[in-house]
């Protein structure tokens, strides 16, 4: 169990400096990634920055993903359409709620960013990091966006995931850095003693700092 969030980051950050990594980028996945990509982008000397993704949730548990959509491409999303069946959510209502996360997603770029560029991440290693992982959507589709940077390699960095999300990362990035990895996770807070929301000024507080 994990102190906070910025304990996972360094714990994490130790485990990524015996990681041989080229001209590396920190990139967190907001609001609750943040905390963590600042401590491990801190230890490396490394320039942090978001990849934002919005989950898209389900109609009647909007806590629930179904999928996600991140900053890109458009056609840079993901649904699971074996939980869409189980919960028998059609392709016209799929379509309003992506429609609706990618409104979003469109509000938290101009909020977060502004008139500021994404990091180019040709030829360089990332980091992509959360405070943890439940379903995996968000970040399979994060990794699915940075790979059109074409970094180095793409290195998922997180303090908790279930071992089934451990593998199916292992598949899509170049190497998965986990701390705690149960069989099952009933949920990420649980594995933290203070896990409290991460609001908007605590985000852009981190990046400021990280740019010195």
């Amino acid at each position: 169990m994990f102190r906070d969030r910025r304990e996972a980051g360094r714990l994490l950050a130790l485990r990524l400096a015996a990681t041989r990594l080229h001209q590396p980028v920190v990139l967190a996945l907001p609001r609750g990634g943040v905390p963590v990509a600042a401590e491990i982008a801190r230890a490396l000397g490394a320039p942090l920055d978001l990849v934002l993704v919005r989950k898209v949730g389900a109609p009647t548990q909007p806590e629930l993903a179904l999928g996600a959509v991140v900053e890109g491409a458009e056609d840079d999303m993901m649904l699971d359409e074996v939980l869409m069946g189980h919960l028998h959510v059609g392709s016209a209502t799929a379509q309003r709620l992506v429609a609706r996360a990618q409104a979003e997603l469109r509000q938290r770029q101009d909020f977060y960013r502004g008139h500021r560029q994404p990091l180019a991440l040709a030829g360089r290693d990332v980091v992509i990091v959360d405070d943890g992982i439940a379903t995996g959507a968000s970040m399979r589709v994060a990794i699915r966006a940075v790979r059109r940077g074409r970094p180095g390699r793409i290195i998922v960095a997180v303090p908790v995931a279930a071992e089934q999300q451990v593998t199916a990362l292992q598949a899509e990035a170049d190497l998965v850095v986990c701390e705690e990895i149960p069989l099952r996770l009933a949920a990420v807070s649980l594995h933290y003693m203070s896990f409290p929301q991460v609001d908007d000024a605590e985000v852009m507080a981190c990046l400021e700092t990280a740019r010195g």
